[in-house]
């Protein structure tokens, strides 16, 4: 009689029970990946995006547990979504719309206003209406880029804006304190957005990443969102983290302080 050796299965429990994760910008993309692995881990997640068609059908994919449709750039709307949302909450994150490029000569100055309010006046806003409705200990994840590093025609908005999203990010942290505050800054991510800015270019684009980067892949939304419920889950990362285009794919650094508190 031949013993068939077991292995003994161990299940993991879900890291997000019972908590309410609102994601911004939810629809598609990190965002609704990020939906996606929450509810994965146990969390109720409420949605919220522009486009009301697209909300509903990323609800339904995901079984989010409440959606609002509206404009996050708009003051009032967002004012109105925060004083609607059940008390507390444990995490917000929010993915905006897409940069602006344009050439120096070519800047139109309503559309840089309404870049910055889309995006560092939207975290600001965010961080405001959040204090009271976020639990202690809970986190707030912002969306940032790699442009800032980058110089060339129709750059210079971007990389501006992307440059100062880690100083205004970490000073939310100390203003909103003990609710962390973080920045999700990866470089090409295959999202359809990507693919709206690239047009024709897209598949050259992903060609080059697979030939170059020691993954042999492009990254995907799946990989930022399993950073950002990392983020959300691990009580123990400091307030702070900036995730930069690394070889491989998103990298987190962490401040030399952040790294000392937290051991």
């Amino acid at each position: 009689m031949t013993t068939v050796p077991t292995t003994a299965v161990t299940r993991r429990e879900p890291e997000l029970p019972g908590q309410t994760v609102v994601i911004i910008g939810g629809s598609a993309g990190i965002g609704l990946e990020t939906a996606r692995r929450a509810r994965a881990e146990g969390a109720d997640v409420i949605l919220a995006a522009r486009r009301p068609d697209r909300l509903r059908q990323a609800a339904a994919e995901v079984g989010a547990d409440g959606t609002a449709a509206f404009d996050a750039t708009d003051p009032a709307a967002l004012e109105r979504f925060f004083a609607g949302l059940p008390a507390p909450v444990d995490h917000v994150m929010v993915t905006g719309p897409g940069p602006y490029y344009a050439p120096l000569a070519e800047l139109d100055r309503e559309r840089t206003h309404r870049a910055f309010d889309d995006h560092q006046w939207l975290a600001i806003e965010v961080a405001r209406l959040s204090a009271g409705r976020v639990r202690p200990g809970g986190t707030l994840l912002f969306m940032g880029g790699t442009a800032g590093r980058s110089r060339g025609p129709g750059m210079s908005l971007i990389a501006a804006a992307t440059a100062a999203m880690p100083a205004l990010i970490a000073n939310l942290a100390v203003e909103i304190a003990p609710v962390r505050v973080n920045l999700i800054a990866p470089g090409f991510v295959d999202t359809p957005l990507s693919a709206s800015l690239l047009g024709g270019d897209l598949e050259a684009r992903r060609a080059q990443l697979r030939a170059t980067l020691p993954i042999g892949r492009v990254v995907a939304p799946t990989d930022v969102a399993a950073l950002a419920v990392h983020l959300m889950t691990n009580s123990r990362v400091a307030p702070v983290h900036c995730c930069t285009e690394a070889p491989s794919g998103p990298r987190m650094h962490v401040p030399a302080h952040a790294a000392r508190a937290s051991r």
